[in-house]
């Protein structure tokens, strides 16, 4: 178990750089005014309308870097700083939640088959950790113990995949969003380096987040193999 605790520290040490890093350069791009004057929510508003979009509805939502497309009612949810904001970060980030809404609107094959395992994900994530634990603590007992190590292995296999699944559903929706603040001319080529800067790094954390899912799960078939050696 000692192996286990020292990678989830390293993961959750790296983990931590890119979010502080993340959250610097939004800090520092949200210092920047967009050159247009749009507000987050005018650019959101804006990009579903250029992309025949006409049933979303923008709406702020609580908290710091909080956005988040809902495709279950269908609304784009914009933090304060981003809903009101005239920043290249704001104008980023609103683009780039606009994203996953064209990707709804165009049947996007990942944002469906990430829509459809959400469910499924939220009982997997809450039972894996607990049923892995009680695997390997009765693992000594006997080889039906075997089983629920194995259960836990799969309930933690299908958050892995929804990690995995989730990247090129973020990368997609910024090469959306930048594309079409590129064509619009929403920004200039200063603003659009620094959009795309702050994007890669929002998208960091969730490849991080896969690498660190994918690199527990490893971890934890290496010690099913083992005890059955």
């Amino acid at each position: 178990m000692l192996g286990y605790y020292l990678l989830t520290g390293i993961l959750f040490l790296i983990g931590m750089l890119v979010s502080g890093q993340l959250k610097s350069k939004f800090k520092e791009y949200g210092e920047i005014p967009l050159s247009l004057g749009l507000s987050g929510k005018d650019v959101a508003e804006k990009m579903l309308k250029e992309n025949g979009i006409f049933d979303v509805k923008v709406s702020m939502a609580d908290g710091f870097l909080s956005d988040h497309y809902n495709p279950a009612d269908k609304t784009v949810n914009l933090s304060p700083d981003v809903y009101n904001g005239r920043s290249i970060s704001s104008a980023a980030v609103a683009a780039h939640e606009c994203g996953h809404a064209v990707q709804h609107a165009t049947a996007y094959s990942m944002l469906q088959l990430r829509s459809n395992l959400v469910p499924i994900v939220q009982v997997s994530t809450n039972l894996a950790q607990w049923v892995i634990l009680a695997g390997i603590g009765f693992m000594g007992f006997g080889g039906g113990n075997q089983a629920i190590l194995l259960i836990g292995i799969a309930l933690f296999a299908i958050s892995t995949l929804f990690s995995v699944i989730t990247l090129p559903v973020e990368y997609d929706a910024s090469a959306r969003a930048l594309l079409w603040m590129e064509k619009t001319h929403l920004t200039n080529s200063y603003e659009h380096d620094k959009a795309a800067d702050a994007l890669k790094w929002a998208a960091r954390t969730y490849l991080i987040a896969a690498l660190a899912s994918v690199a527990q799960l490893i971890y934890f078939i290496s010690i099913f193999n083992r005890r059955n050696d």
